[in-house]
């Protein structure tokens, strides 16, 4: 008798709840692809035969010219150089002060420790909406004279970068010092006996220390900040200061709208998303994962 047939022999039996789990996760995984699986059907058929025979048909004609169309019309290449001027500055500025932050609520005993960092967390309960007028008055009055095209906090890339600097800046803070707490103390004390100052245990020990889990909020923030069209609407007003997602508006007529080539361009401006995700999905998984198996 052969190994592998031993092998076969002893392996157990397959259980019916790890069918059923399989088959629910399978389910799931089939429910969150098919809406984006219906939009690249859409997306890759004319807007005269869906008109026509309707999007529950087959199809006579599949291409990918509503994409070329969609990334044409929209002046996309233009918004994604906005978006990326308003996220790139954003996500690694927020990056920078919340670690610095959390790196001296989690190493130092201070008596002000978590009262500030529950002034960096209360800054995310507070919605939205409701400083959105102070908020807009106070922009309109702040004037950068040569620093901004519009001479004004308003109506620039950089308020944008700043308002997403401080309501991102505060769950940032809570995750990197409850990250921050789980590195051994002895690793900074032994940096401060032999005579490095504050900077360099940050820069050069706790800060490497921590990729993981600033991996996982780089990606975390730059969907939130690539897909925000909230404050985009509030605090710009001319159309080519917008960012990517408000491209998908020059798709739009007064009279008639394309539902096809919006969905082209929809799924042209999340392709930068999975790019992110792709990129840093190692690091992102082991950040969410960290301590997880620990007692």
């Amino acid at each position: 008798m052969s190994t592998s047939t031993v092998a076969l022999k002893k392996r157990a039996p397959v259980r019916p709840a790890r069918v059923l789990l399989h088959v629910f996760l399978a389910g799931a995984a089939l429910a969150w692809l098919a809406p984006l699986l219906w939009a690249l059907y859409a997306a890759m058929r004319p807007y005269a035969e869906t008109s026509t025979k309707g999007y529950v048909s087959w199809p006579d004609k599949l291409s990918f010219d509503n994409f070329t169309n969609a990334f044409t019309q929209s002046d996309m290449a233009h918004y994604f150089g906005n978006t990326l001027l308003i996220a790139v500055p954003a996500v690694l500025v927020t990056l920078f002060l919340s670690s610095m932050v959390a790196f001296y609520v989690s190493r130092f005993d201070f008596r002000v420790n978590l009262a500030l960092l529950l002034v960096f967390t209360a800054g995310n309960l507070l919605p939205q909406q409701v400083i959105i007028t102070p908020l807009y008055r106070m922009f309109l009055l702040i004037d950068l004279p040569g620093i901004t095209v519009s001479g004004k906090l308003y109506d620039s890339a950089l308020g944008l970068v700043l308002i997403h600097v401080a309501f991102q800046s505060g769950f940032c803070a809570f995750v990197l010092s409850n990250y921050m707490r789980m590195l051994p103390h002895e690793l900074t004390e032994a940096a401060l006996v032999d005579g490095a100052s504050v900077w360099r245990m940050y820069w050069q020990i706790v800060l490497p220390l921590c990729r993981p889990a600033m991996a996982a909020l780089a990606t975390l923030l730059s969907i939130w900040i690539y897909n925000d069209f909230f404050w985009a609407i509030v605090l710009i007003s001319t159309g080519e200061n917008m960012p990517i997602t408000s491209a998908l508006k020059n798709l739009s007529g007064q009279y008639f709208t394309d539902p096809n080539l919006v969905a082209a361009g929809a799924l042209l401006t999340a392709i930068p998303t999975l790019i992110v995700y792709f990129v840093l999905q190692r690091q992102f998984v082991s950040g969410l994962t960290l301590g997880a198996n620990k007692g």
